[in-house]
């Protein structure tokens, strides 16, 4: 049998925070149904998909790139980055990477890149839940710190509440200032 492991990330688009990846290898023998892209799925299936990856898994991790990576390096990098942390962070090595979309991260395994990936393979719908569910509470943790911004209900993604309050409040040390509505406000409100 050879080990595959599904990629997937969460967080490109937001405006704010980390930009999170999940890597998974799924065990034949404990298959998990329902598992599905986690943009198609409801909070609530999330969640309990993603105990039921976390207890059935032969292994999983979670890894991020910071705001401060993104800014360095750009979205794209960062998520990569993220990706090869994640798949590193495992407790047992893959034979074979599997990773949603077109790009794929520098690894010492074979990585083959799957446009829809997380729709159609078992293993990288599996990381993209991880990874979500992670974000979303790692930015309802950033509501906490920051709740003049509404982390809690957008999740950092350019809602309208999220720039309206992003042009009131100017940018929190989680925005990404490399992205262009956040560098529109910061020049708005005269700052850098």
């Amino acid at each position: 049998m050879t080990l595959v492991c599904g990629v997937d990330e969460a967080g490109r688009g937001p405006l704010a925070g980390p930009v999170y990846a999940a890597a998974v290898i799924l065990d034949p023998g404990r298959p998990i149904e329902g598992l599905a892209d986690s943009k198609t799925l409801s909070p609530r299936s999330r969640e309990s998909l993603s105990a039921l990856v976390r207890q059935r898994a032969l292994a999983w991790a979670v890894a991020t790139a910071s705001v401060e990576e993104i800014d360095a390096i750009n979205i794209l990098r960062a998520s990569l980055l993220a990706m090869t942390r994640a798949v590193e962070a495992l407790s047992i090595a893959p034979e074979q990477v599997l990773v949603d979309g077109t790009h794929r991260p520098q690894l010492s395994v074979p990585v083959e890149a799957i446009v829809r990936g997380d729709a159609t393979v078992a293993s990288i719908a599996a990381a993209s839940i991880l990874a979500k569910v992670a974000r979303d509470e790692a930015m309802r943790r950033m509501h906490e710190r920051y709740p003049q911004y509404g982390f809690d209900r957008h999740k950092g993604y350019p809602t309208r509440q999220h720039l309206e309050s992003l042009r009131a409040n100017g940018a929190s040390p989680e925005h990404r200032r490399s992205f262009a509505p956040v560098r529109a406000v910061l020049q708005e409100r005269g700052e850098s």
